[in-house]
């Protein structure tokens, strides 16, 4: 198994959620974390807060739509640490709207971010791991990148690309010892999917779930820290789901 400690990694989306409860699942384990997202002003706390701890964490802000902005993200990493060993392409927006009231610009925008971020994340960090001997690609899939669902076509077709596309990359880079797998969480709570903000509808998404209940944050980032650590796993879609996908 691969140990984490003294490791550089790049988390995007950083600075909530699944990204914020990976960013502090690696920092325990001693990785170096640059902290990377869109919003500065909670990007900017978590890194005072973690620092006040004891952690080795920058934040770096980034619209992971934007190839320069990531391949400045990338760049900022390597001035800071001297290398990148890991890349969590966790960045990630949702839309619901029915398919034929969808704007391009609503379904490019799920796009950009959740698919061709996953393709800017990749191109730049593959380039510096190539001079180093290898590191370890985990991209935030979704359980809607295997099952449909009505009303999120371009949520669907975002997730499902990241889920080929991860396999894709391990094959291509596996001889140069670069993993590359995916993580496929189930609804997950957060500040904007929890009971209050939902209502019923929130009753609604934990029935789908065979478990009773949703994911928590920290759930996905154990899985994380799984795919990063062992050597073993390339190409994989790992479903953290509460049975969702099962039924």
């Amino acid at each position: 198994m691969g140990k984490l400690e003294g490791k550089v990694a790049i988390i995007t989306g950083g600075a909530s959620g699944i990204g914020l409860a990976t960013v502090e699942a690696f920092v325990e384990k001693g990785v170096k974390v640059v902290l990377a997202d869109f919003n500065e002003e909670a990007g900017k706390a978590a890194e005072m807060k973690l620092k006040d701890k004891g952690a080795d964490v920058l934040f770096v802000k980034v619209n992971v739509a934007d190839e320069k902005s990531v391949e400045d993200l990338v760049a900022q990493t390597v001035n800071q640490y001297g290398k990148l060993d890991i890349l969590i392409n966790n960045a990630g927006v949702g839309a619901l709207a029915a398919t034929h009231e969808l704007t391009f610009e609503e379904y490019n925008r799920v796009i950009s971010i959740n698919q061709n971020g996953v393709f800017f994340g990749a191109k730049y960090a593959i380039r510096e791991m190539l001079k180093t001997g290898g590191g370890s690609i985990v991209n935030t899939a979704s359980i809607l990148g295997t099952v449909g669902r009505a009303g999120a076509f371009a949520y669907n077709a975002s997730k499902g690309a990241v889920n080929i596309l991860t396999k894709s990359l391990a094959l291509e880079y596996a001889k140069q010892n670069i993993r590359v797998n995916a993580v496929c969480p189930g609804y997950v709570e957060s500040g904007m999917v929890n009971k209050e903000a939902l209502g019923d509808f929130y009753d609604g998404l934990v029935a789908q779930h065979p478990v009773g209940r949703l994911g928590r944050p920290e759930e996905i980032a154990h899985a994380i820290i799984f795919l990063s650590e062992n050597d073993f796993m390339t190409g994989s879609t790992l479903l953290i789901d509460g049975g969702y996908t099962a039924q």
